[in-house]
């Protein structure tokens, strides 16, 4: 835990009990703060109260009592509408932070020096950030990897001079981290998302500049024109104490870091070097996974890394559990865990990037089904679907993709292998669950249907199997 020490002394209102709020008001009170919290939910407040928190209904307090309002991530900040405990919090002049926030405070006041990376962007964030901590972990340092990856930030080992921490940032972190100023910030890429919590495009992509623009150093994706303006006017105010470097998955560059053949060069000046041929690395094929990793070695080199290093850690990535993760392997035929792909646009990346998929697919559908993966249906070899929508999506494939409905996973798992193993085209064939699909029809969440994936695969018994099971 990160014990937060800044508000120390003084009382603090914390709104939203999910995993974060908890653990937020914990490093608040072992940091010294007088912590109130209090939540919509009922049975939270409960629990909170039966963990040996103070909850108090937060409309009931003398708000000119309090140093500040920490919100977890969820809690509506502006769109649709304000939340009425941040009403409240306006009204009263009381600042609204969150958990990020109250990190880079502690940073600032513990260990000021301790290299501190960021990563946010739409797409691409939690891959580069946990490639960028196992480089890191690999070369020796001490790390320590959080945020909306799933470890809430404060649950962190304290702040540490030596200590590096790799942190993944939503829009909604970061729209309450007013004074974020990592020494290494990442923005991959911005297409339209969360457009019902930010309102417009403009405003979500304004929220994800402040994290680049208060990074000693910027490093910013230019394949997209939200992208491309940030980095211009990030190259304005550039100076001796603030860089930018740019990145492309699909251009060279005259400056920075570029992918091209799936090898990423850095430019300066014109003049390009080879830093990392991607080719052959299992866990991060496609372009997506190029800007990824360019990404990372430019980060990785920034905070004082070797070309070694980094290309020691790039070969030994083993993939982020549960998107586009190859967990096992027979003679030709791969198997590929992809269960994060719970909408078309997201298992794009995955059907990208082999040649011939057996593909299973299926589950909760979400709207516009499967069409936009039409473009992709000449590398399927057979789809196996299950859940609710394998009738629509067999409607979907029609005749330009040979399909049965197999109805479940361990159905689809027994019958895409039988099939991959018997296909004598002599090329590498993926079994690949990317479901383009929720899994709430079948199981719980998306890590679930991935973990019974891998257990089937394992089940096989004569797969060599690249996780542990």
């Amino acid at each position: 835990m990160i014990p937060v020490t800044t508000f120390k002394h003084r009382r603090v209102a914390l709104f939203g009990l999910g995993g974060s709020g908890f653990a937020t008001a914990k490093a608040l009170v072992a940091g010294g703060a007088d912590v109130v919290v209090w939540d919509d939910n009922p049975d939270s407040v409960e629990k909170a109260r039966a963990q040996g928190l103070t909850a108090e209904d937060l409309r009931k307090l003398d708000w000119s009592r309090l140093a500040a309002l920490v919100l977890a991530p969820g809690v509506p900040l502006t769109h649709p509408k304000p939340h009425w405990c941040v009403d409240l919090a306006h009204a009263a002049g009381v600042e609204i932070i969150g958990d990020v926030e109250l990190f880079v405070r502690e940073r600032r006041a513990q260990a000021p020096s301790a290299p501190f990376i960021a990563i946010t962007g739409t797409n691409g964030k939690s891959t580069t950030t946990a490639l960028i901590a196992h480089i890191l972990k690999a070369s020796g340092r001490d790390v320590q990897l959080g945020g909306n990856i799933g470890t809430a930030v404060l649950t962190l080992d304290p702040v540490a001079e030596n200590r590096f921490y790799v942190v993944e940032c939503s829009s909604f972190q970061i729209d309450l981290a007013p004074t974020l100023d990592p020494s290494v910030g990442i923005l991959l890429n911005l297409t339209p998302d969360h457009l019902d919590r930010h309102g417009t495009m403009e405003h979500y992509a304004g929220i994800k500049e402040r994290l680049v623009a208060g990074s000693r150093i910027a490093i910013v994706g230019v394949d997209d024109a939200f992208c491309e303006r940030i980095a211009e006017r990030l190259e304005r105010v550039a100076d001796r104490d603030r860089t930018m470097l740019r990145l492309s998955k699909r251009q060279p560059l005259a400056d920075g870091f570029y992918n091209q053949n799936h090898q990423i060069f850095r430019a300066e000046g014109g003049e390009a070097r080879l830093i990392a041929d991607l080719n052959g690395i299992a866990t991060l094929r496609g372009s997506h996974n190029a800007q990824n990793a360019a990404a990372a070695i430019a980060a990785c080199l920034a905070v004082g890394l070797s070309e070694d290093e980094v290309k020691a850690g790039l070969s030994s990535f083993p993939g982020l559990k549960h998107r586009m993760q190859p967990v096992g392997r027979r003679g030709h035929v791969v198997f590929v865990n992809d269960s994060k792909a719970t909408n078309a646009e997201a298992a794009a990346p995955a059907l990208s990037s082999y040649e011939r998929i057996y593909w299973i697919a299926g589950g909760l559908p979400k709207e516009g089904g499967i069409t936009a993966l039409a473009p992709l249906f000449p590398r399927i070899a057979k789809a196996y679907l299950i859940g609710e929508a394998a009738s629509a999506f067999a409607a979907t494939l029609g005749a330009a993709v040979p399909f049965e409905i197999s109805g479940t996973l361990d159905q689809a798992v027994a019958h895409a292998n039988a099939d991959a193993s018997a296909d004598s085209d002599g090329r590498e064939v993926a079994v690949m669950l990317s479901p383009a699909c929720a899994s709430f029809d079948q199981y719980k969440n998306f890590e679930a249907r991935g973990d019974r994936f891998v257990a089937l695969v394992a089940g096989l018994g004569t797969v060599d199997m690249l996780v542990e099971t």
